[in-house]
């Protein structure tokens, strides 16, 4: 018997060449939904010409994985941030009015200061500290302008088997010096993309709008997270602490991100713990010889 067509087909991935992309084919595939995957130069959604020309009204979901990731490269060129993470979410959010598409797109934390001593509520306000969070920003303040059908969810500290990410990289401090050094005074969530990726597919699934945040169960600091790396990675290295002062990298990082989860596990349930998600993304990236 050949599958029914579900109303959220056919999907669009925006930004093919990403990481959380990647996950998101895959997943896409896994569950048989008919999907396109589109990238530079086929599609620069920091130009509007060129959204209007590749985004027709056959697709029903546009899933934007583009953006600018580089926290201090923002702080550097905030002009390139904010055309990308910024109006160029605003030109997909036109486009995906104009033709009736539903437009699923990924906030951070960095949106919030990092003052906070509380998980931050979806409808906590926006106050960013740097280049990056005011992109970021900007572009959920013009999705939220646009009049499109959307889901904006908010992560943190993404990570996968595949691509450059902390975990990866870490992976691989552990397993080749003796001694690493990582900042202990940053408090955020973990999400593994692969596990950002499904639980996003069920948010689409129930039809779910708004704001929700989406990340891994748990919360830790970064010196916490690379712990558990060179443990689940059986490595002898020293991780030793250190301040964020003393880093000394030139954009501002928020001390306190931790996304509140309630609003995702009232309709989804429980999130999986952050050390269970990392130890499967590891054991894949020995499996594939990632990171080594």
């Amino acid at each position: 018997m050949a599958r029914m067509t579900t109303a959220y087909e056919p999907l669009l991935i925006v930004g093919a060449s990403g990481m959380l992309a990647r996950a998101f084919a895959a997943e896409l595939a896994r569950a048989q939904l008919r999907y396109d995957a589109l990238d530079l130069p086929e599609l620069d959604i920091t130009d509007r010409a060129s959204v209007a020309a590749a985004i027709g009204e056959p697709y029903r979901t546009v899933i934007n994985c583009a953006a600018y990731t580089d926290v201090d490269g923002a702080q550097a060129n905030p002009a390139l941030a904010d055309a990308v993470n910024g109006r160029g979410v605003g030109h997909l959010a036109e486009r995906c009015a104009a033709t009736g598409a539903k437009l699923v797109h990924f906030g951070t934390d960095y949106v919030f200061d990092g003052s906070g001593r509380a998980p931050y509520p979806v409808d906590h306000p926006r106050s960013p500290l740097g280049a990056y969070g005011h992109s970021k920003a900007l572009g959920e303040e013009l999705l939220a302008a646009s009049g499109a059908d959307h889901l904006l969810i908010r992560t943190s500290w993404l990570y996968a088997p595949w691509g450059k990410n902390f975990v990866l990289t870490m992976r691989n401090l552990v397993l080749t010096r003796e001694r690493v050094q990582v900042v202990d005074d940053q408090r955020g969530r973990p999400t593994s993309a692969e596990y950002l990726a499904e639980r996003t597919l069920a948010l689409i699934a129930r039809q779910a709008r708004g704001v929700f945040h989406v990340t891994d169960g748990g919360e830790c600091t970064w010196h916490e997270l690379a712990r558990a790396i060179a443990e689940l990675s059986s490595a002898r290295c020293e991780v030793a602490a250190f301040s964020t002062k003393e880093l000394g990298r030139p954009a501002p990082r928020p001390a306190y991100s931790v996304l509140a989860l309630d609003r995702v596990e009232a309709l989804l349930g429980p999130s999986t713990p952050w050390r269970e998600n990392l130890a499967r993304v590891l054991a894949a990236a020995a499996a594939s010889g990632a990171g080594a």
